[in-house]
C-alpha cells in the first residue's frame, strides 16, 4: 500500500455502527468449520448442511475450507449447473452483445440448473452416511431437508475488484479471465438481481450470516444478531463505507482531502451513499463484520424507505449521492441519460437517471457542460460527433453545448436527456436516481480509458434520447441555481435547490449557526455536510445515539426515525454550517 496523504478534513472511511461487545461471533474458517461441526453432530449423525453463496463470493475458498476440516462429503452447486454454453445461450437476450449494456434479467436462480444432474447430485447427496455439505449459490435449491443453512454474504465493490484481479467468475460461467467490465455488466443485469431475488426468499431460514469481503478471514454471526443489527440501523442515523476510485479524468482533491493512497495517480469517484454498491460495517468489541447495505433496503424496507417510497420502488433505495473529483484532472465525458420511456423498453429498468451536480468546491475558471445551445443545429451535431468518433476531427463541444461558470454551492439540475459534463477543476456531488449504469457518451474529448482503449462511445442512442428543448435558455431558467427561499428561524434558513419539476428527487439546502430542525416526513432522507468541518445529528427525544459528521460526508437518515436535530459541531461550533437534503417527493 502506497504512502497516505495527510487528512485536511476528518472524511472518516471506516465509519462503523458498534453492536453489543456480548454478540457472538466466529472468525476464521478453522473456527467456523469446527463450530458448525459440532452443532450438527449434537443433533444428527446424518445431516446435510447448506453452505449457500451470493453471486460472486469466493467459491473456492469456502469449498477448500469446508474440504479441509470435513475431507468428504462436500458437493459443489457447480456440479449440479447447466454448461456454461446452455447458461450463455439461455441468457442472450439480456447479457448482449454490447460491451456495456444488457436487460434486467427475468431468470431465477433455478433456471441455471439442469434437471437431469440436479437430480443425479441429490440422489449421490442421499445415499451419504455422515454429514455432507452443499455448497454454492442455489445450495438450497438442491436440498429440502438441510438440518441447517448457512449464508455467505460479500457487497458487490468487493466483488467487483475480485473480478479485476481474475479471482472470480460470473454465475454458472467460469469466466475468470473475462475482461472485468463484461463481468461487471452480467452481474449488474443477471447475477445480483437473481441473487437479491433468492437471497429475500431464504435468509429468514438461515442460521448464520458470514461475512466473506475479506480474503480468508471469514467471519460469521447468528442470523438473529444480524437480524437485530440491521433493525439497529434503522432506528438511527448512519453512513455507508465509502470507496474510491480512478479514472481517465480524475482529479486530486479527494487525494488531499480523504487521506487516500498517494501514489494512485488520480481518484475520480467516490460512492459515499450508494446501498447497492456500498457496506455497513458493524462493530463487535474489537472484530468488524461486513454487510452489503443492500440487505438493509432488502429487510427493513419499510423502517428505512418508508411506505410511500416502498410502495413506489419496492426494494431498491432511489437516491444516489456520489462525489466527482476533476480538481486538476480533465472534462467528464460528454453524455446524457436515457428517458423513462427508453430505459424501460431497452433495458427493462423501472426508472432513469435524473440527477444534478451540487459543487462542494471548484478552482477559478472551473464551467459545467448543460444544454444545447439556442443555435445548435442537432443534426449538424450528430454528424460531427460520428466523424470524431472515427477520428476524422475533434468535436468541438463549445459549438453545440452551453458552458456555465462552476463556483461552490453552485446546483446544476440535469434532467435525463439533457446533453452535459463538468468541466475540469471541479469538485462535485452527484445527486441522482440509481441506476448509474446507463450513461450514454457522446465524446471523450480524445482520449483512452484508464486501460489504455478508446472508452466506448454510444452517439446513436445518445441522440435517440436527446431532449432538444433543453437549450441555453430554459437551462438558464430553470436548471442552473434554480433556489428558492422555503422558511428560517433563529440561526437558520432552509432553501429548495432542485431537482427539477420533471424529476422525482427533492433538494433541501440547510444554512445553520444553530440547531435546525428536520424530519423524514415518513420518508428516507439522504444529506452531506457541504459547508462546516463537523455537525452532529440527534434525536429530539433521545431515540439514538447522537452522530458526529463531516465535511464531504454523506448520511441517511431512515424513514422510521421521523424528527431529529443538526447543528454545527466541535471545530464548527457557532460557525456557519450547510447540507444538502435529498428526499423523494410524495
Amino acid at each position: 500500500m502506497g504512502k497516505k496523504l495527510k487528512k485536511v478534513i476528518n472524511y472518516d472511511r471506516e465509519p462503523v455502527i458498534v453492536l453489543d461487545s456480548e454478540t457472538p461471533f466466529w472468525s476464521g474458517w478453522k473456527t467456523i468449520c469446527e463450530h458448525i461441526g459440532n452443532l450438527v453432530h449434537t443433533e444428527k449423525e446424518d445431516a446435510i448442511v447448506v453452505v449457500e453463496l451470493y453471486p460472486g463470493a469466493p467459491m473456492a475458498e469456502v469449498l477448500q475450507a469446508f474440504k479441509e476440516e470435513f475431507k468428504e462429503g462436500v458437493f459443489s452447486t457447480d456440479m449440479a449447473m447447466k454448461s456454461s454454453a446452455e447458461i450463455e445461450e439461455m441468457l442472450q437476450d439480456e447479457i448482449t452483445d454490447d460491451p456495456i449494456f444488457g436487460k434486467i434479467t427475468g431468470h431465477d436462480l433455478i433456471d441455471f440448473f439442469d434437471e437431469h444432474k440436479r437430480a443425479q447430485m441429490q440422489e449421490e447427496v442421499s445415499q451419504r452416511n455422515g454429514l455432507s455439505f452443499i455448497v454454492g449459490s442455489g445450495a438450497s435449491l438442491l436440498c429440502e431437508d438441510a438440518v441447517l443453512t448457512l449464508y455467505v454474504d460479500m457487497a458487490r465493490w468487493e466483488i467487483q475488484q475480485r473480478f479485476r484481479s481474475n479471482d472470480t467468475s460470473n454465475l454458472g460461467a467460469f469466466n475468470w479471465k473475462e475482461k472485468a467490465s463484461l463481468q461487471y455488466k452480467r452481474a449488474f443485469f443477471v447475477d445480483w438481481r437473481v441473487g437479491d431475488t433468492h437471497k429475500k426468499h431464504l435468509l429468514p431460514s438461515a442460521a448464520f450470516l458470514i461475512d466473506a469481503n475479506k480474503k480468508n478471514c471469514p467471519v460469521m454471526i447468528c442470523k438473529r444478531d444480524w437480524e437485530a443489527a440491521l433493525q439497529h440501523a434503522a432506528t438511527r442515523p448512519f453512513r455507508l463505507v465509502p470507496f474510491f476510485d480512478p479514472g481517465p479524468w480524475g482529479g486530486q482533491w479527494m487525494k488531499a482531502n480523504c487521506g487516500l493512497d498517494a501514489s494512485v495517480t488520480n481518484y475520480a469517484w467516490c460512492f459515499d451513499g450508494v446501498p447497492e454498491e456500498n457496506s455497513l460495517l458493524f462493530k463487535i468489541g474489537d472484530t468488524i463484520f461486513e454487510t452489503p447495505a443492500m440487505n438493509l433496503v432488502l429487510f427493513q424496507p419499510i423502517e428505512l424507505l418508508g411506505a410511500h417510497v416502498f410502495q413506489r420502488f419496492g426494494t431498491e433505495f432511489p437516491i444516489r449521492f456520489d462525489l466527482l473529483d476533476t480538481m486538476s484532472g480533465g472534462n467528464l465525458s460528454l453524455q446524457v441519460h436515457p428517458t423513462d420511456d427508453f430505459i424501460k423498453k431497452e433495458f427493462r429498468m423501472g426508472y432513469t437517471q435524473d440527477e444534478s451536480y451540487y459543487v462542494l468546491d471548484a478552482a477559478p475558471g472551473a464551467q459545467v457542460y448543460l444544454g444545447l445551445k439556442e443555435n445548435a443545429s442537432v443534426p449538424e451535431m450528430e454528424q460531427e460527433l460520428y466523424l470524431a468518433q472515427n477520428g476524422e476531427n475533434t468535436f468541438e463541444a463549445e459549438q453545440y453545448v452551453s458552458k456555465w461558470p462552476a463556483k461552490k454551492h453552485d446546483h446544476f439540475l440535469i434532467p435525463a436527456g439533457t446533453v452535459h459534463c463538468s468541466g475540469k477543476d471541479t469538485m462535485v456531488l452527484e445527486i441522482s436516481a440509481t441506476p448509474y449504469i446507463f450513461t450514454f457518451k457522446l465524446w471523450d474529448w480524445d482520449r483512452l480509458g484508464l486501460d489504455g482503449l478508446p472508452r466506448p462511445i454510444n452517439i446513436e442512442r445518445g441522440m435517440q434520447v436527446l431532449n432538444t428543448d433543453y437549450r441555453e435558455g430554459f437551462v438558464g431558467l430553470e436548471l442552473v441555481n434554480a433556489v428558492s427561499s422555503i422558511a428560517e428561524g433563529d440561526g437558520w434558513k432552509e432553501e429548495r435547490t432542485g431537482l427539477h419539476a420533471s424529476q422525482f428527487i427533492e433538494t433541501r439546502r440547510h444554512w445553520f449557526t444553530k440547531r435546525v430542525a428536520h424530519h423524514t416526513n415518513k420518508g428516507v432522507n439522504v444529506l452531506n455536510l457541504v459547508e462546516g468541518e463537523e455537525a452532529i445529528v440527534e434525536s429530539p427525544d433521545h431515540l439514538f445515539e447522537p452522530m458526529v459528521v463531516h465535511y464531504t460526508e454523506t448520511f441517511i437518515i431512515p424513514a422510521a426515525i421521523g424528527a431529529y436535530t443538526i447543528r454545527p459541531y466541535g471545530a464548527s461550533a457557532g460557525l456557519q454550517c450547510a447540507t444538502l437534503k435529498a428526499f423523494v417527493r410524495a
